[in-house]
């Protein structure tokens, strides 16, 4: 049951994201990975995470220098979340910011690895991959397209 505390605590979290979840969410946002669905800032239990495919059951946390110190709370966490059938990947705001396309990788491949967590609908929709010019950022579409060469 989600605490009205916590979706009050989400929408602040909302309007002031760091830099490497703007940069993220610029990709995630709109289905631009392989047409999947990402909420960013989401209340679930007593946690807010930072991006989560509800249809794929992946969470995506940002971390900040803080992280370094809270490993604890972020264990109890991610148990927490995995006991959910969630999956959680983790990635530090340095990795965001210099990697986006290495990360962005890393997600889709865990969307379309990952089980969704109730079976799919009949006559539903195809997952038809990346919309044109990808999600991906500038630097990794040219490896991409030669990659079909």
């Amino acid at each position: 049951m989600l605490n009205s505390n916590a979706t009050i605590i989400a929408r602040n979290l909302r309007k002031r994201f760091t830099d490497a979840e703007k940069l993220l969410w610029r990709y995630l946002r709109a289905k631009q990975v392989e047409g999947f669905k990402f909420r960013r800032q989401q209340p679930i239990g007593n946690y807010i995470v930072d991006f989560v495919c509800f249809e794929k059951g992946v969470v995506i946390e940002v971390d900040g220098g803080q992280h370094a110190v809270e490993r604890e709370k972020d264990k109890e966490r991610d148990k927490w979340l995995k006991g959910q059938d969630l999956k959680v990947l983790r990635f530090w705001n340095n990795e965001v910011l210099t990697n986006t396309g290495g990360v962005l990788e890393v997600i889709r491949e865990q969307c379309l690895s990952h089980p969704p967590l109730t079976p799919p609908i009949k006559g539903g929709e195809e997952k038809g991959g990346l919309p044109p010019g990808g999600a991906y950022p500038p630097e990794m579409r040219k490896s991409q397209n030669d990659n079909e060469r």
